[in-house]
Protein backbone atom coordinates (compact mmCIF):
# COMPACT_ATOMS: atom_id res chain seq x y z
CA UNK A 1 0.00 0.00 0.00
CA UNK A 2 1.27 3.46 -0.87
CA UNK A 3 2.03 6.00 1.85
CA UNK A 4 1.72 9.11 -0.30
CA UNK A 5 -1.52 10.56 -1.64
CA UNK A 6 -0.81 9.94 -5.32
CA UNK A 7 -2.55 6.71 -6.34
CA UNK A 8 -3.18 7.06 -10.11
CA UNK A 9 -1.55 3.96 -11.69
CA UNK A 10 -0.50 5.50 -15.03
CA UNK A 11 1.00 8.56 -13.35
CA UNK A 12 2.86 6.39 -10.85
CA UNK A 13 4.18 4.19 -13.67
CA UNK A 14 5.54 7.19 -15.59
CA UNK A 15 7.12 8.76 -12.51
CA UNK A 16 8.56 5.43 -11.39
CA UNK A 17 10.26 4.96 -14.75
CA UNK A 18 11.57 8.54 -14.82
CA UNK A 19 14.79 9.75 -13.35
CA UNK A 20 16.59 12.90 -12.37
CA UNK A 21 16.04 15.62 -14.97
CA UNK A 22 12.95 14.09 -16.54
CA UNK A 23 10.02 16.46 -16.90
CA UNK A 24 6.33 16.35 -16.07
CA UNK A 25 3.86 18.70 -17.73
CA UNK A 26 0.72 19.53 -15.78
CA UNK A 27 -1.47 21.35 -18.28
CA UNK A 28 -4.65 23.36 -18.14
CA UNK A 29 -7.75 22.43 -20.10
CA UNK A 30 -6.72 24.67 -23.01
CA UNK A 31 -3.36 23.00 -23.68
CA UNK A 32 -3.07 21.50 -27.21
CA UNK A 33 -1.95 18.05 -26.04
CA UNK A 34 -2.75 16.33 -29.32
CA UNK A 35 -0.04 18.34 -31.10
CA UNK A 36 2.34 19.56 -28.37
CA UNK A 37 3.37 16.41 -26.48
CA UNK A 38 6.85 14.95 -26.62
CA UNK A 39 7.44 11.58 -28.25
CA UNK A 40 8.51 10.05 -24.91
CA UNK A 41 5.62 11.46 -22.93
CA UNK A 42 2.86 9.32 -21.49
CA UNK A 43 -0.41 11.22 -21.84
CA UNK A 44 -2.95 11.11 -19.02
CA UNK A 45 -6.29 12.87 -19.30
CA UNK A 46 -7.67 13.83 -15.89
CA UNK A 47 -10.06 16.48 -17.22
CA UNK A 48 -13.27 15.15 -15.68
CA UNK A 49 -15.31 18.36 -15.73
CA UNK A 50 -14.49 22.02 -16.42
CA UNK A 51 -12.40 23.10 -13.46
CA UNK A 52 -11.76 19.63 -12.08
CA UNK A 53 -9.17 18.73 -11.21
CA UNK A 54 -7.12 21.91 -11.11
CA UNK A 55 -3.43 22.08 -11.90
CA UNK A 56 -2.70 22.90 -8.27
CA UNK A 57 -4.62 19.83 -7.04
CA UNK A 58 -2.55 17.63 -9.35
CA UNK A 59 0.63 19.42 -8.25
CA UNK A 60 -0.21 18.75 -4.60
CA UNK A 61 -0.49 15.01 -5.30
CA UNK A 62 2.69 14.92 -7.41
CA UNK A 63 4.69 16.62 -4.68
CA UNK A 64 3.89 13.78 -2.27
CA UNK A 65 5.52 11.31 -4.66
CA UNK A 66 8.47 13.01 -6.37
CA UNK A 67 11.00 15.77 -5.70
CA UNK A 68 10.99 18.83 -7.97
CA UNK A 69 14.15 20.81 -8.68
CA UNK A 70 12.92 23.24 -11.35
CA UNK A 71 9.69 24.55 -12.83
CA UNK A 72 8.76 26.50 -15.96
CA UNK A 73 5.57 28.41 -16.65
CA UNK A 74 3.96 29.77 -19.80
CA UNK A 75 3.69 33.55 -19.60
CA UNK A 76 1.49 35.90 -21.63
CA UNK A 77 3.14 38.26 -24.13
CA UNK A 78 1.87 41.24 -22.16
CA UNK A 79 -0.18 42.11 -19.11
CA UNK A 80 0.05 41.07 -15.49
CA UNK A 81 1.34 37.78 -14.22
CA UNK A 82 -1.37 35.12 -14.06
CA UNK A 83 -2.68 34.81 -10.46
CA UNK A 84 -2.15 31.04 -10.43
CA UNK A 85 1.62 31.62 -10.36
CA UNK A 86 1.43 32.67 -6.70
CA UNK A 87 -0.18 29.30 -5.90
CA UNK A 88 2.63 27.53 -7.75
CA UNK A 89 5.24 29.47 -5.75
CA UNK A 90 3.56 28.62 -2.46
CA UNK A 91 3.55 24.90 -3.25
CA UNK A 92 7.03 24.89 -4.81
CA UNK A 93 8.79 26.77 -2.03
CA UNK A 94 12.45 27.26 -2.92
CA UNK A 95 11.92 26.49 -6.62
CA UNK A 96 12.06 29.47 -8.95
CA UNK A 97 9.48 29.65 -11.75
CA UNK A 98 11.26 30.06 -15.09
CA UNK A 99 9.11 32.10 -17.49
CA UNK A 100 8.70 30.95 -21.10
CA UNK A 101 6.74 32.49 -23.94
CA UNK A 102 3.99 30.31 -25.38
CA UNK A 103 5.99 28.80 -28.26
CA UNK A 104 9.13 28.39 -26.17
CA UNK A 105 7.01 26.58 -23.56
CA UNK A 106 5.53 24.30 -26.24
CA UNK A 107 9.05 23.43 -27.41
CA UNK A 108 10.25 22.70 -23.86
CA UNK A 109 7.16 20.65 -22.98
CA UNK A 110 7.44 18.72 -26.25
CA UNK A 111 11.08 17.80 -25.72
CA UNK A 112 12.34 14.24 -25.38
CA UNK A 113 12.87 14.89 -21.63
CA UNK A 114 9.14 15.14 -20.94
CA UNK A 115 8.08 11.74 -19.62
CA UNK A 116 4.53 12.59 -18.60
CA UNK A 117 1.82 15.01 -19.68
CA UNK A 118 -1.23 15.37 -17.45
CA UNK A 119 -4.22 17.24 -18.85
CA UNK A 120 -6.46 18.72 -16.18
CA UNK A 121 -9.84 20.39 -16.22
CA UNK A 122 -8.20 23.66 -15.13
CA UNK A 123 -10.00 26.69 -16.55
CA UNK A 124 -7.58 29.43 -15.48
CA UNK A 125 -5.50 30.57 -18.43
CA UNK A 126 -1.72 30.15 -18.39
CA UNK A 127 -2.03 27.48 -15.70
CA UNK A 128 0.55 25.23 -17.37
CA UNK A 129 3.44 23.98 -15.29
CA UNK A 130 6.48 22.06 -16.50
CA UNK A 131 8.26 20.35 -13.61
CA UNK A 132 11.78 18.91 -13.60
CA UNK A 133 12.22 15.89 -11.35
CA UNK A 134 14.93 16.30 -8.74
CA UNK A 135 17.01 13.87 -6.74
CA UNK A 136 15.55 11.97 -3.84
CA UNK A 137 17.57 12.61 -0.73
CA UNK A 138 17.44 9.97 1.94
Amino acid sequence: MLKHTLIHPEILEAIGAAGHGARILVADGNYPASTKCGDNSALVYLNLTPGSPTVTEVLDALLTATPVEAASVMVPDEGPEPPVFSEFRTRLAGVELSPCGRFEFYAEAGSADTCLTIITGEQRIYANLLLTIGVRLG
